[in-house]
């Protein structure tokens, strides 16, 4: 998983491994693992997820498969072109 902006700070890291079939598998790993910190759980609310450069839209991330090797980037809101 690749965080940016608010996501990288509320993760305290840009990017980590994950092991999940899903999209949904994979954000529940990543809100356990940072726990300790409720503003990643906030964060994640309000981004945009790609899935190897795939926009996820509004699908449900239950439905959204990750290959071994994919990459999640998770994207929050932000201003700009």
């Amino acid at each position: 998983m690749r965080y940016w902006a608010a996501a990288k700070a509320a993760a305290g890291t840009a990017e980590e491994p994950y092991a999940a079939a899903t999209l949904a598998e994979a954000l529940d790993a990543a809100r356990t693992a940072h726990a300790a910190n409720p503003e990643f759980a906030r964060v994640l609310l309000r981004c945009s997820f790609l899935v190897d450069g795939d926009p996820v839209g509004t699908r449900d991330h239950g439905t959204v498969p990750l290959a071994e090797g994919s990459t999640v980037e998770v994207l929050p809101p932000f201003a700009g072109g």
